[in-house]
């Protein structure tokens, strides 16, 4: 936004000190040069106010007095010392300073290649959260390296992976007296909460951002593993700016707590100046795997333990268009809570306890929400009338 020029001129002939005198010879022409001259320097500072702080700052910087000034003593106030005042409790300057410390930036090399993302330090002694496919680059022979806030470097080996909720866990070699993050409830969240990211987009570590939460239970597909099974989580969806390499950083509330983990972006194709399509950076939809979720799986990769999930046991899809909202049933598993619990080829699932369910996706992000052994109710709809029941989950771990 620009600032209209004003049109600034002398609006009476005193102004420059040619008012009438009484009789006396004529002012010399050197005097008429020197108001010109005045009204040229004052002009000069009008427009150099007006392009900014700089033009005033390296004039200040050059010259110890005025133009034209005498020599008679200065009226203008003694400098006074600046102060940095302390960050207001709750600010996003009071949680960068907070979480700062407890964010690694993570290099990656591998046989196909190299990469960098973010982490999050979860015990003095070097236990770091990241995501899966920050780290998997590494394979079985690579190298992965953490940068932390003090300028330090460590390596670091492999905990634990799980791709079905995109997460994993790393230990630094040799590495104490670390700053652990502090982990919050993703469950207190509201759409509409101011939130912080910290991470390391496109390699510049320790990048702060800040946003609100735009929405909760976003269903995000992000791929499948080996086996097939979709990465698909219930996000948290915010409009804080993240971009590649944010990846594994925390998402804070305004008290430095961790709420989730920076995991995924919608981008929107942009054309290149060379007339094809290229990804645009963060366009204010991001998406973090919410805390809460992930920490009992977290815990079992820190223990060196295969992780678990619950699960239905069923396979399913969307219905066609004009049909049920919902999930639908394809494939029922012999044996499974949902073969035990009625549920039949052709239903159509339209809710998990409170949570409507829109899609296919929506149905596996939000079962992931729950842990083996957690006992839901699902409403689904079999021509056209619904039924529902308590289920059980299951575990993938059997």
């Amino acid at each position: 936004m620009s600032t209209p020029a004003h049109d600034w001129s002398p609006s009476g002939s005193d102004t420059y000190g040619s008012r009438p005198a009484p009789p006396a010879p004529p002012a010399p022409p050197k005097r008429r040069r020197a108001g010109l001259a005045a009204a040229v320097v004052a002009t000069s500072l009008v427009v150099g106010g007006g392009a900014g702080l700089g033009s005033a700052a390296v004039w200040d910087a050059s010259h110890t007095d005025a133009p034209g000034s005498s020599a008679q003593p200065s009226s203008s106030a003694s400098p006074v010392a600046q102060t940095d005042p302390p960050a207001a409790q709750g600010s996003v300057e009071d949680v960068a300073a907070r979480v700062l410390p407890s964010v690694v930036k993570i290099n990656v090399t591998g046989q196909q290649g190299a990469g960098s993302g973010s982490g999050i330090i979860l015990t003095s002694d070097g236990t770091i959260l990241t995501n899966n496919h920050v780290v998997e680059v590494a394979g079985e022979s690579g190298k992965i390296t953490v940068d932390f806030a003090d300028g330090t470097t460590a390596d670091a080996t492999i905990l634990g992976t799980d791709p079905l909720t995109d997460t994993a866990v790393i230990k630094t070699d040799g590495t104490s007296n670390l700053t652990a993050a502090t982990i919050g409830k993703s469950a207190n969240l509201n759409v509409g909460q101011q939130v912080v990211a910290v991470g390391s987009p496109f390699g510049l570590d320790a990048t702060v951002t800040s946003g609100i939460v735009s929405a909760l239970d976003r269903p995000v597909n992000v791929g499948t593993d080996s086996s097939g099974n979709s990465t698909t989580y219930p996000a948290i969806q915010t409009d804080a700016a993240i971009n590649p390499g944010n990846s594994g950083g925390p998402l804070v509330d305004m008290t430095g707590a961790v709420v989730g983990i920076n995991s995924s972006i919608r981008t929107a194709a942009s054309q290149s100046s060379f007339g094809g399509q290229s990804e645009s950076g963060s366009i204010g939809l991001g998406f973090a795997i919410p805390i809460d979720e992930v920490m009992p799986i977290v815990d079992q990769m820190s223990a060196g333990e295969t992780p678990t999930h619950a699960r239905l046991g069923l396979q399913v899809g969307d219905p066609q268009e004009g049909g049920t909202t919902g999930a639908l049933v394809r494939e029922v598993t012999n044996g499974s809570t949902a073969a035990e619990g009625g549920l039949e080829t052709g239903d159509v699932i339209t809710k998990i306890d409170d949570q409507r369910i829109s899609d296919a996706d929506s149905l596996v992000a939000t079962i992931r929400s729950y842990r083996p052994g957690d006992s839901v109710t699902v409403t689904w709809v079999r021509t056209g009338d619904e039924q529902n029941g308590d289920f059980v989950l299951d575990s993938d771990g059997e």
